[in-house]
């Protein structure tokens, strides 16, 4: 258990990333019918010339419906002021019910909608070039890297894996996303040591629906489906950024991904930060964030 000083100042470093005012979108453009099926593009500032990468945000909140993307949105005005075309992506999360073990056993927000939550990211990942060159002109889809915080870390890394998804999958596709890369940023990335962890009270079983009945087996099931650290290799340039006091998704979730990746072949860039917790890696007045934003230019540019 995290002892009292790194509960306070995971507290501190959150509502510092939650204090800046919800930034507006330069356009909005609809992936699908559904209200949360929709994506906020912002375009770069500054003027410079010519297509602009196009990095796509995926956020987290533990695919909790309580978090939207409205609270990264200081996050993708950040990156399109250092000259990135920003895509904000929704997507459809958990709703209220059921029981969260680490308030009691009382109601709350339950973690994602099995299968909802994938067919948004893939139908969004699959749309975005079209949206983007209506919507944004001065986006370039050729140059696309996706960028997910902790539970959108999670679904940065599996839209980048969907080619590597076992045969017969709903989101399977036949080649590789055309990707310069994805950052991961405090990635619930390994679903066997997040669960072990209780990440997110519970976050990763009820994401898969793997909760009572059949639960072992369900988990067991659909691990193949939507675990990064099950998809690898995946080919496509990949670096995690990591916290090291990082208590909401440990360290060690990022550490074994990185393993499993190596195990498979294939380097995934692991970018660990002293005395950087959780949220200062989307939180715009905190250093992080700007090395974060090198990070991705590093695979955009």
């Amino acid at each position: 258990m995290p002892d009292d000083a790194a509960v306070a100042r995971d507290a501190a470093e959150e509502q510092s990333a939650f204090s800046h005012p919800e930034v507006r979108p330069d356009a909005t453009a609809a992936y699908g019918p559904h209200a949360d099926q929709i994506v906020d593009f912002y375009a770069p500032r500054g003027g410079g010339e010519g297509p602009a990468p196009l990095v796509v945000v995926l956020h987290g909140g533990a695919w909790r419906a309580p978090y939207d993307r409205m609270h990264i949105t200081p996050f993708a005005d950040f990156l399109a002021r250092r000259g990135f075309a920003v895509a904000n992506v929704e997507y459809r999360r958990g709703g209220v019910a059921g029981p969260i073990p680490a308030q009691g056993g009382a109601a709350g927000p339950v973690a994602g909608r099995w299968p909802e939550t994938f067919d948004d990211v893939a139908a969004a990942l699959d749309a975005l070039p079209a949206l983007a060159r209506t919507a944004l002109p001065v986006a370039d889809p050729r140059r696309t890297v996706v960028v997910g915080h902790s539970a959108g870390g999670h679904l940065a890394l599996w839209a980048a894996a969907r080619h590597v998804l076992p045969e017969g999958s709903p989101w399977r596709t036949a080649r590789p996303a055309p990707l310069r890369g994805v950052v991961a940023l405090a990635p619930i990335a390994d679903f066997r040591v997040a669960d072990e962890l209780g990440v997110c009270s519970g976050a990763v079983r009820q994401l898969l629906d793997a909760e009572g009945t059949a639960a072992e087996a369900r988990f067991a099931e659909r691990l193949a489906h939507a675990d990064p650290a099950a998809l690898l290799p995946t080919g496509i340039a990949t670096t995690v950024v990591q916290g090291r006091t990082d208590i909401v998704v440990p360290q060690a979730v990022a550490e074994s991904y990185a393993d499993a990746a190596a195990k498979a072949g294939e380097v995934v860039g692991l970018t660990l930060l002293e005395d950087v917790g959780h949220f200062p890696l989307i939180d715009p007045a905190a250093d992080a964030c700007a090395v974060v934003a090198e990070e991705i230019a590093q695979l955009a540019f």
